[in-house]
């Protein structure tokens, strides 16, 4: 077997089109000119039979009943579903949890702040059915089962809105990149849509990966506009632009070897039109854009 991977949603908070947005990307898809995504999650097997969820959008209930393989059966509650692995304890990462609720025995692993900062919405949803909780910073990483090795990577600092801003130095566990190995092939798939700057973390995982899905919100830095953000570009907003000297299609031109896929698209990405001149120069760079249910397989190459 090999990892298989489906991209069951591609945008980022709020999907595309953004409900209360009516720029002339929202306004394309609405009008069935530029394809509309849900809000980014995927799921992933080593074996066909454990599913495992990286992430629990909001929009999970629709992602789930548009893929057959994450249908349940063959008894009338049973499941795939494995469990979530969270990147971070963000709203359109974790509201799917409560979509979940129910199914019993299932595993979510998450860092320790992300994990603490849940507690309230833990204790809520093991009165539904008791699932497990883990740390996944854990040293030496975790197995999941259908024969995946997970490691988690601190990769940023920023606190979801939600969340009082803590007093002293900011913790670096509180966004995760994951490091998901295939123990059958050695297939090894990188997953990291929230990313405030590259680091000497990325360069590594990057270099050990046969595919990375990265973070893929903002094409450029000025994208907002000052009058939505005042004085605050997009990495204040904890996501690397894609574009400019120090974007992430720079950083990731250094891996021609290896696949790598943007995912988390914002409603203000002109990414998001297939026709726009940003797609054509991912595209030049070898970097790709996948729509919504988007389906693939971890394909081991040669040491680089």
């Amino acid at each position: 077997m090999v990892v298989r991977v489906v991209l069951l949603g591609t945008a980022a908070g709020g999907g595309f089109p953004q409900w209360n947005c009516a720029c002339a990307l929202c306004a394309g898809a609405r009008d069935g000119k530029v394809p509309s995504r849900t809000q980014e999650c995927l799921a992933l097997t080593g074996n066909g039979r454990d599913w495992w969820l990286l992430n629990a959008s909001p929009d999970i209930r629709t992602q789930l009943n548009a893929t057959p393989a994450l249908w349940p059966g063959p008894g009338p509650r049973d499941t795939p579903l494995r469990g979530v692995l969270l990147t971070d304890a963000e709203a359109d990462h974790v509201c799917g949890l409560t979509v979940l609720r129910g199914a019993a025995g299932l595993k979510v692993y998450a860092a320790p702040p992300v994990r603490a900062v849940l507690a309230p919405v833990r204790g809520a949803l093991d009165r539904y059915a008791p699932w497990e909780w883990e740390d996944s910073l854990a040293d030496g990483g975790f197995v999941l089962a259908g024969g995946l090795v997970v490691t988690a990577h601190p990769v940023g600092t920023k606190i979801p809105k939600y969340v009082p801003l803590p007093e002293g130095k900011p913790d670096d566990r509180w966004v995760t990149a994951y490091r998901v190995e295939d123990l059958a092939t050695g297939g090894v798939l990188v997953y990291a849509p929230c990313v405030a700057g590259w680091s000497a973390v990325l360069d590594e995982l990057c270099a050990s990966a046969d595919c990375v899905l990265f973070d893929g919100t903002f094409f450029t830095a000025d994208e907002m506009g000052s009058a939505v953000r005042p004085a605050a570009g997009q990495e204040a907003l904890g996501h690397l632009p894609v574009a400019g000297p120090g974007g992430s299609l720079a950083a990731l031109a250094r891996y021609p070897g290896r696949r790598r896929i943007y995912t988390r698209l914002n409603n203000t990405n002109p990414l998001l039109d297939p026709a726009s001149a940003a797609r054509s120069r991912v595209a030049d760079e070898g970097v790709e854009i996948l729509p919504d249910g988007a389906e693939f397989v971890v394909q081991p190459g040669p040491a680089l």
